[in-house]
């Protein structure tokens, strides 16, 4: 199989990009970020599709590192390939939502299902493990992983013992054993009492399940605890609706500065007695009597002062000395006091009448405050007190709806918590109802088990001499595939490293003639004197090793079949220019199928040219 081109509508970096290649050798040169691994990734993702992880794992997934960067709606692209002489070309969509993967046949003109069977023979056999590991190279990612192990060993065991790929060993040998435990199971040396037993067992057992424990009550209990749940959701969709007037109403009372109704209560016995105080004060205030004493009392009590200060003025001249021959001083005091006298009178009536009006002024104050507030007016009279105390009337309605509301909210809570609770009784009570069912299943179970051996123990002593025989059989059979085995584990190491040690005199340049792997894959560099571990030699040598051992696994499992491209990406960074020199050469015969060499370097090319070596240069 070899890739003919391929066209990415959407992939990381790229869109609406085409790329050809030819027979033989192709280089991808491209400097370092160019998009080269993408291309990679592409390819190994049309081939065997990319799909993406679930949680955290999702965050650094091939899925999510290779989203489009640009029109992430187009997540998409074909790659045209031939294999066994017909043009196939595979379209994909990776877009999670609207996945589609599609094979056509060019030479044919339809389109392919793509079954199993098909994409095995067109992917050479690989699965995508085993393509990671043989076919396809990243960067500094020579060395095969540890699940190509299994995989080689699997594959070499059954190319030995059928010649083809469908049997596993390991699979059938513990299918034989299971079989035998099974026949060994069946056994029942002492069948008269075992029989007698089960039967004591089965009725036990059937005595037990007809225990009204089993009987089945879970469908009563869900239909219970779905009509509690309605009953819950409308209780609850109730208080909801309380909870919202009783809110709204706190609010009104808040806003208009009430919290209970005693505070309702003292607004209005407040309001009231100002207005009783307001009027009160009023009436005194408008008391003519009052106003005009006080005048009077100044003014007799002016007209005294001057009569004092004419009585001075005359001396023993005036009226009173004069005729009636009363002492002036006598009379000055006596005008004097009298005058004192009407002042203070008139003055402590003054003062009363204006302390009257700061009260009436003070409570018409507080009474205008209190029905601006609650009225929107500060006009005082009989009518706005009415108004007003019919307002208070209607907060005190709202304060009891409110209460109410509140009491009613109560109830509803704790009659919620009781039908949680019985919600939650119901619960317990379809777990223990699911439990003794569970119990009632293993039982019925345990009883068909035992009716079933019951009715097997009938036959037991005639079936015996069957089972022993089949059980040699299987002995028989188990015995000669671990000696097969045994010699399948022998000549493992045999085939990869006759096949590696064929590869790995051309990459090293004759430094060393052979390898040897053990099954575990451990590797071992011949020379003429000692076994030097791969471990030991440089990294150089080591990458060449582990690419002989990739090519020759990858010989190995597509022995009989086309093989697919040889894809490296980045991977000849560690060698020098006469060792990449060696490679190269070595490459072009060592695998005649179709190579891609994705590389940031130019020396790869240049010496390919320099040493008339044809390959075709693709540049990105």
């Amino acid at each position: 199989m070899k890739i003919i081109d391929l066209y990415i509508n959407g992939f990381g970096k790229f869109h609406g990009r085409n790329l050809t290649f030819r027979d033989g050798l192709n280089i991808v040169y491209g400097k370092n970020e160019a998009g080269k691994s993408t291309i990679h990734t592409f390819i190994r993702g049309m081939l065997f599709g990319i799909e993406r992880q679930r949680g955290r794992a999702s965050r650094n997934d091939l899925y999510t590192k290779y989203e489009p960067w640009e029109n992430s709606g187009t997540y998409e692209g074909q790659i045209r390939l031939e294999h066994k002489d017909h043009i196939y070309r595979i379209e994909r969509t990776f877009q999670k939502n609207k996945k589609e993967f599609k094979i056509v046949d060019e030479t044919a003109g339809r389109e392919i299902e793509p079954t199993k069977a098909f994409l095995d023979d067109l992917l050479c056999g690989l699965s995508e493990a085993a393509y990671i590991n043989t076919v396809s190279i990243g960067q500094l990612k020579s060395a095969t992983d540890e699940g190509m192990v299994s995989e080689l060993k699997n594959y070499i065991a059954n190319l030995n013992t059928t010649g083809n790929l469908s049997l596993n060993i390991t699979k059938a040998a513990a299918f034989l054993k299971s079989q035998r435990k099974d026949l060994e199971s069946q056994m029942v040396p002492e069948a008269a009492r075992t029989y007698t037993s089960l039967l004591s067992e089965i009725r036990n057992t059937e005595k037990e399940i007809s225990s009204p424990e089993y009987e089945n009550q879970i469908q009563e209990y869900q239909k219970l605890r779905s009509h509690i749940k309605s009953s819950i959701e409308e209780q609850q969709k109730e208080k909801e609706e309380l909870l919202q007037k009783a809110a709204r109403g706190r609010q009104v009372l808040s806003s208009n500065q009430f919290s209970d109704q005693s505070s309702i209560n003292a607004c209005l016995a407040k309001a009231q007695e100002s207005y009783e105080e307001y009027r009160e004060a009023k009436e005194s205030c408008n008391r003519k009597p009052r106003k005009i004493l006080s005048v009077l009392s100044l003014f007799i009590a002016t007209l005294l002062l001057c009569g004092t200060g004419v009585l001075y003025y005359l001396g023993e001249a005036n009226y009173f000395t004069a005729y009636y021959g009363l002492d002036l001083i006598l009379l000055l005091g006596i005008f004097i006091g009298t005058a004192t006298i009407f002042y203070l009178i008139g003055l402590i009536l003054f003062l009363r009448l204006r302390h009257s009006q700061k009260d009436m002024e003070m409570s018409a104050k507080i009474l205008q405050e209190i029905l601006s507030r609650h009225l929107g007016t500060t006009d005082i009279s009989p009518e706005a007190l009415r108004a007003f105390q019919t307002r208070m009337a209607e907060f005190t309605r709202l304060c009891s709806a409110v209460s109410k509301s509140e009491a009613v909210i109560a109830q509803k809570a704790a009659e919620l918590e009781d039908l949680s609770k019985k919600q939650e009784n119901c619960g317990e009570s379809i777990e223990k109802q699911q439990k003794s069912q569970w119990e009632l299943e293993k039982k019925l179970e345990h009883l068909s088990s035992c009716k079933t051996q019951a009715e097997g123990l009938k036959h037991i002593l005639t079936e015996n001499d069957r089972i022993r025989e089949e059980i040699s059989a299987i002995d028989l059979a188990l015995e000669t595939m671990t000696s097969l085995s045994t010699s399948i584990r022998d000549s493992f190491g045999l085939y990869l490293n006759k096949t590696a040690s064929d590869l790995i005199a051309g990459i090293t340049g004759g430094i060393y003639t052979s390898m040897s792997v053990d099954e575990n894959l451990n590797v071992f560099l011949n020379t003429k004197t000692k076994l030097v571990p791969l471990e030991q030699v440089s990294s150089g040598t080591m990458d060449q090793v582990y690419l002989a051992l990739r090519l020759a696994a990858a010989t190995l499992i597509q022995e009989g079949t086309e093989r697919m491209p040889f894809i490296f990406d980045d991977s000849f960074v560690l060698y020098d220019d006469d060792r990449l020199k060696t490679a190269l050469k070595w490459l072009v015969n060592a695998y005649s199928d179709q190579v891609i060499i994705f590389t940031c370097h130019q020396r790869e090319a240049q010496m390919l040219t320099a040493n008339l070596i044809p390959y075709h240069l693709v540049e990105i």
